[in-house]
């Protein structure tokens, strides 16, 4: 029954194809887009003169907020004004609670002026569950000289945030002009009949990427990590100012004890809570950093205004941070896979030297590093592994990470890490971060060089400690997806030589759109999580090994615990990752839908007119592969389609 059902669909869908194919739209005459109009959430272009959904922000905030006529209005005649405000981050707020949901991601477009030459800006503010402190992320941002410009952006945050909202501000005073704001959800156009990047390269390493809470709250996004993902990097969740109790902290040392700071894992919990749920194994980032870690973390009594402590309190400090992270990361996830964590971050200049000390702000280039401040130099790099080694989860790799690893410095983190493991084994391996640019400066010629890579990926692997690429993104110019995914492919090339060394890749971000590199699109995943180029590229050529996973799951009673040992196979073929070969896609736009249907059953219908291109007809035969292009393979996708059958190729026995 299924196949005659299945079929007259098949046959329906093909008739209204070549039905409306054969009717022209009228002149002058523009089809909606049902899909986008049903997505709009709240839309507004003033033109009622209703600002009401719109508020101030607190009793300090003194804007005046009103609907204004304005000769340069992008449409219409009527724009929301925000007048007489006092501080950069005065301006209109929009509250989610009422109308948007948590865990759905939104896109938020609007037209906004500034009075004079300006930096404009969308915000979120939110505070995470268990805390009491709000946050605030700047989402995206542009340059007004007195002209509106379209700001668009996504978001999203997990039911465990309070008081959410958006908000409009600029870095100063100047009155702001705001017009055409809408919120819609966000396309989602993942393709999950597309091999997963981690059973891709299975039997070489692990294939991750990073997240933040916002980021990864959307049901969309969790889908996108749950198929392509194995591991799963905190952007900000763990690192210190996250990860510091500043209350318990005090409470502590009005107490008389400074040298114990406290811990809480609140922030980090939607992301933990996830990888535990799904079984995805973490790595930690990042527990000794001359940035993200506030500055009353080294000032006597927690106290920013204080003295700066010595080193003997300093190593105290760190030693009791480090037992406090591991201790609370062990009692309230024991069923998470920590199996790396990024030790110390960033303690190098270009040329190999310590950073300067002080404490990282604009006048420094955010370079100075409190820590060096404390110690005079890098002294406290090897207590740091020596507590890591001490405290951490059983089964835990710890590693030195840094950026412009392939540069001069490489040479003094090599010596660092022979330092470090010089009368012991504290020190693992050593993250490469390969933030990296297709375009550099505009340019065709990528930065590093491919070669250049290839040669710290030498330098060490010669030094016998594991090798993982913990924040990798490729930046690109104006578009150019073919050269960013030739580029992606030599690096990964290169990576793959050295597969022996390197224990996991993990990619910063999981769409262009949240990366921190945004305006030039440096991920696999576009906004619509959709596979770039650069996707297919990697892919290529490389055979899915099968994939078999042994889980246990510990059943406890009021009298015992039993394990159950569960061993599947993955539903993987071992079969050949595509590039332009992709099973089902028969009309080449680089996924499988019905359309590739209605195209194999047109090609059928009428050879000489809906002809598929050899590359196509080798894609459509996905229905006992080989027998050539038949109806049965307009099914098989159908059948993809619908959900009942999960791959292809489908075979009839």
């Amino acid at each position: 029954m299924i196949h005659k059902s299945i079929n007259a669909l098949t046959a329906a869908a093909l008739s209204a194809a070549m039905l409306l194919s054969s009717v022209p739209a009228a002149e002058g005459e523009t089809k909606a887009d049902a899909a986008d109009a049903e997505g709009v959430v709240y839309s507004t272009d003033f033109e009622d003169g209703d600002v009401s959904k719109f508020s101030k922000r607190g009793d300090e905030d003194t804007s005046v907020i009103e609907a204004v006529e304005d000769t340069d209005a992008p449409s219409g005649s009527k724009v929301m004004s925000i007048t007489e405000r006092s501080n950069g981050w005065n301006g209109p707020s929009l509250a989610a609670a009422g109308f948007l949901e948590p865990n759905v991601k939104y896109v938020v477009t609007a037209k906004v002026k500034a009075k004079w030459y300006n930096t404009v800006r969308i915000s979120l503010q939110h505070t995470p569950g268990g805390s009491d402190e709000p946050q605030y992320s700047n989402l995206v941002s542009g340059k007004s000289d007195g002209k509106y410009i379209e700001l668009t952006t996504a978001f999203s945050f997990p039911d465990t945030d309070k008081d959410v909202s958006i908000y409009i501000e600029c870095d100063d005073k100047a009155d702001l002009y705001i017009d055409d704001f809408s919120i819609s959800l966000a396309p989602n156009k993942l393709d999950k009949s597309l091999p997963g990047l981690k059973d891709v390269y299975a039997d070489m390493f692990k294939f991750g990427t990073a997240t933040t809470t916002q980021e990864i709250a959307p049901e969309s996004t969790k889908e996108l990590v749950k198929h392509h993902f194995n591991s799963l990097t905190a952007g900000n969740e763990l690192k210190p100012d996250s990860v510091l109790d500043k209350k318990a902290c005090l409470a502590l040392a009005a107490d008389g004890d400074d040298t114990d700071p406290q811990v809480t894992l609140a922030n980090a919990k939607p992301i933990l809570d996830f990888a535990r749920d799904n079984n995805i194994p973490v790595r930690g980032h990042v527990l000794v950093w001359h940035q993200q870690t506030p500055l009353w973390f080294f000032k006597e009594n927690y106290d920013e205004d204080g003295e700066w402590v010595s080193k003997e309190k300093m190593l105290k400090r760190m030693e009791n941070y480090i037992k406090n992270v591991f201790t609370a990361v062990k009692a309230e996830y024991p069923d998470v896979d920590f199996y790396a964590w990024d030790v110390v971050n960033e303690c190098f200049t270009d040329g190999g030297s310590p950073r300067s000390a002080g404490f990282p702000a604009q006048e420094n280039n955010y370079e100075a590093s409190p820590w060096v401040k404390i110690f005079g130099d890098n002294s406290f790099i090897k207590p740091a592994f020596v507590y890591a080694k001490k405290y951490a989860p059983e089964g835990t790799k710890l590693y030195y990470n840094d950026f412009n690893e392939y540069m001069q410095k490489s040479d003094a983190i090599v010596k660092l890490a022979e330092d470090i493991n010089s009368d012991g084994h504290y020190i693992d391996g050593i993250g490469m971060q390969s933030h990296l640019n297709v375009t550099n400066n505009g340019t065709n010629d990528p930065f590093p060089s491919v070669s250049m890579y290839k040669s710290a990926l030498e330098k060490y692997s010669k030094t016998g400690l594991d090798i993982q690429i913990t924040e990798l993104d490729a930046t690109v110019d104006d578009a150019r997806y073919e050269l960013q995914a030739q580029y992606y492919s030599d690096i990964f090339d290169a990576i793959v030589e050295y597969k022996d060394y390197v224990s996991a890749v993990v990619v910063w971000g999981t769409t262009d759109d949240q990366s921190w590199r945004a305006s030039k699109d440096p991920l696999l995943f576009n906004k619509d999580y959709e596979a770039k180029d650069a996707y297919f590229k990697i892919t290529d050529g490389i055979e899915i090994p099968e994939i078999v996973t042994t889980t246990t799951k510990a059943t406890t009673t009021a009298s015992s615990t039993t394990a159950t040992t569960t061993t599947t196979v993955s539903d993987t073929d071992t079969t050949t990752a595509p590039s332009a070969n992709l099973i089902g896609d028969a009309n080449l736009d680089k996924k499988v839908s019905v359309a590739d249907a209605v195209a194999i059953l047109q090609s059928i219908a009428n050879k000489d007119k809906y002809a598929l291109k050899p590359e196509g007809a080798a894609n459509a035969d996905c229905f006992d592969p080989g027998d050539g292009v038949t109806a049965n393979d307009a099914l098989a996708i159908q059948k993809l389609d619908a959900g009942s059958i999960s791959k292809l190729p489908e075979y009839s026995k």
